[in-house]
């Protein structure tokens, strides 16, 4: 970070801020119905390797238009390859997952994701060991999560929705080891477009790959409604969002904006339910409502 964005850095939210941060929370819940819905059309590995690769374009053309430097050696190539192939593993389990279970599941389990950054940290940083009030939010959180997944044992219509929560856990593993990847090598130091290129451009190559020798359909063909789908997650969500993200970051508080996110799984529910006509349970609101106080406990 830079001496002049660490100056306009803020201490509280203005509505411009408020504003932009629920806007992303919104996209990032509705992203895995977007998802879930485009994989009557398109393979799960295809549709994640090919939305990062254009997400991936998109970052470069921005960052050249704004004399970004992405390719000067820094030493972060170690740590972006590492973060690139957590984060091809976490979209492989996300869209593999959705095959399975509801996006309206999907999107509370993938939350798990802030108590392994939480978990990982003091490993890395002395200075962060956890605190017994954050250690009660942890065991919150894991007993919620627990909670919500016994439920995929004892739903007949779905036998195999336990699976997809399993993959849903999984990637947030995936998505808190690429946390503790980036902030644990010189990838932390790296200009934000440098470090989300690399995890667009080694995970669209890995996806890709995989899907080509699993022997998955190649998207040959696009009907308007998958172009609609695909187009949303890769230039609104990935590209878009993730940089309005990463400016919110250089100039607010990230405790500040940490709370907010708790709203991306509520809104994942509700578009679920709107837009896909899944059924929520009392046992996965409860459990969602764990997870928000758990995460408040371990982020104050």
């Amino acid at each position: 970070m830079t001496a002049s964005a660490s100056a306009q850095r803020h201490s509280h939210l203005d509505p411009r801020a408020i504003a932009l941060l629920l806007g992303c929370c919104l996209l990032w819940g509705i992203n895995q119905v977007a998802a879930k819905a485009a994989l009557t059309e398109i393979g799960p590995l295809w549709q994640a390797g090919l939305r990062s690769a254009v997400a991936g374009l998109l970052v470069w053309l921005w960052s050249a238009s704004r004399g970004i430097r992405l390719f000067e050696r820094d030493g972060s190539a170690g740590g972006g390859l590492l973060a690139g192939l957590l984060f091809a593993g976490e979209f492989a389990c996300i869209f593999l997952g959705l095959q399975y279970t509801s996006a309206s599941r999907m999107v509370v389990f993938i939350y798990l994701a802030p108590f392994v950054v939480a978990l990982g940290m003091p490993w890395i940083a002395r200075g962060e060991a956890l605190s017994l009030r954050q250690w009660a939010g942890l065991l919150l959180a894991f007993g919620a999560m627990a909670f919500a997944f016994a439920e995929g044992f004892s739903s007949p219509a779905t036998p195999q929705q336990w699976w997809g929560d399993a993959l849903g856990v999984a990637a947030a593993v995936l998505w808190g080891g690429t946390t503790l990847a980036i902030r644990g090598t010189r990838l932390g130091a790296a200009p934000a477009e440098k470090t989300l290129l690399y995890q667009l451009g080694v995970s669209a190559l890995a996806l890709c790959a995989a899907a080509a020798l699993s022997g998955e359909a190649a998207p040959l063909h696009w009907s308007p409604r998958l172009l609609g789908l695909f187009g949303f997650q890769a230039v609104i969500v990935t590209f878009a969002s993730y940089l309005v993200w990463f400016w919110l970051v250089r100039h607010y508080a990230a405790t500040k904006l940490a709370v907010f996110t708790l709203s991306t799984p509520l809104f994942g529910l509700l578009a679920g339910a709107l837009l896909l006509g899944e059924g929520i349970s009392a046992r996965l609101v409860a459990a969602l409502a764990a997870l928000a106080v758990g995460i408040v406990l371990v982020n104050r």
